[in-house]
């Protein structure tokens, strides 16, 4: 949820988006039905994501202090 409320504070998504969507994942009990969430809803969490570039974390190479 911090996530998309950084995505808020960065206006990337709008507040009825962000309600939404934070509504959606509270009441989601498993991965598959998060997958499950509206298409504008999907899009909308998609492209705030690719904007705040969520996923470099998952490009970069481990840390080498990771786990110490």
């Amino acid at each position: 949820m911090k996530t998309l409320d950084e995505m808020l504070d960065r206006r990337l998504l709008t507040r009825q988006q962000h309600s939404d969507i934070s509504q959606w994942v509270r009441q989601a009990r498993t991965p598959e039905a998060i997958l499950a969430m509206p298409e504008p809803l999907w899009r909308s969490l998609s492209l705030a994501s690719v904007l705040m570039n969520v996923d470099a974390d998952l490009t970069q190479p481990p840390a080498l202090d990771a786990g110490h």
